[in-house]
C-alpha cells in the first residue's frame, strides 16, 4: 500500500449511522460500537481542525415507508414507533452546527437525500467513510459513491458489522472501489 495523501480541499468525512439505536447493539463484530465510535470521533475531530466537511449521517425508521421486498430473507421492520433516541447521534461525536446532518430512510445515504448536491456544492470529490454497518449503510453508499465517480477512503477501523464474515465481505468490495485504511493513517494523510 502506498502512503496517503489527501487534499484537504476537496475530501470530506461521511460518518454512517453512528446513532443510539444502532450503536446499542451489543453483538457486533469485529469491533465493538464503542471502538468504532471512538475511532469515527478522532476522525471527526481531525476534520474539524482543518475545516474540512463533516457529514453526520442518520437513519429514521418509519415503518409505512419503509422498504418491503418480496425476498428470501426479510429485513426486520418495527410494528410501532421508535423510541424517541433511537436515531440521535451518539454524543461521542459532538455535532456542532457546521456538520452537515443528513438524514435517510433506508441504507444508502445516496438516494432520496441531498448528500451529493452537499459534497459537490462543496466541491468534494473525495469521501472517507466510516460507521454501522459495514456491509448494510457504508457498503450501499459506497456503492452510490462509486457510481458517481467519488474517490474514497475506508476506515475499516472506524467500521463493524453483525458479523466479521459480512464485515469482511463489504470490506473485500471497497479495496476495489477505493483505498482501505486505518483511522490512524487517514489522520496522517491530512497533515
Amino acid at each position: 500500500m502506498t502512503e496517503l495523501s489527501l487534499d484537504k480541499n476537496t475530501i470530506a468525512l461521511v460518518v454512517i449511522d453512528l446513532q443510539n439505536g444502532i450503536a446499542k447493539n451489543p453483538n457486533l463484530r469485529p469491533r465493538s460500537s464503542r471502538e468504532v465510535i471512538t475511532n469515527a470521533a478522532m476522525l471527526v475531530k481531525a476534520f474539524r481542525v482543518h475545516n474540512m466537511p463533516v457529514f453526520l449521517v442518520r437513519v429514521e425508521v418509519i415503518s409505512e415507508i419503509a422498504l418491503k421486498p418480496i425476498a428470501d430473507e426479510s429485513m426486520p421492520i418495527p410494528s410501532g414507533p421508535m423510541p424517541a433516541d433511537w436515531s440521535d447521534l451518539v454524543p461521542e461525536l459532538e455535532q456542532i452546527p457546521s456538520d452537515v446532518l443528513i438524514t435517510k430512510y433506508q441504507s444508502g445515504a445516496f438516494y432520496g437525500t441531498d448528500l451529493d448536491l452537499q459534497l459537490r456544492r462543496r466541491r468534494n470529490d473525495t469521501i472517507v467513510l466510516c460507521g454501522i454497518a459495514t456491509d448494510r449503510g457504508v457498503e450501499s453508499t459506497a456503492r452510490f459513491a462509486y457510481e458517481y465517480g467519488y474517490q474514497q477512503v475506508f476506515a475499516e477501523d472506524a467500521m463493524t458489522s453483525s458479523s466479521e464474515e459480512r464485515h469482511e465481505g463489504a470490506i473485500a468490495f471497497f479495496r476495489r472501489a477505493g483505498r482501505v485504511r486505518a483511522t490512524e493513517e487517514i489522520i496522517k494523510g491530512l497533515d
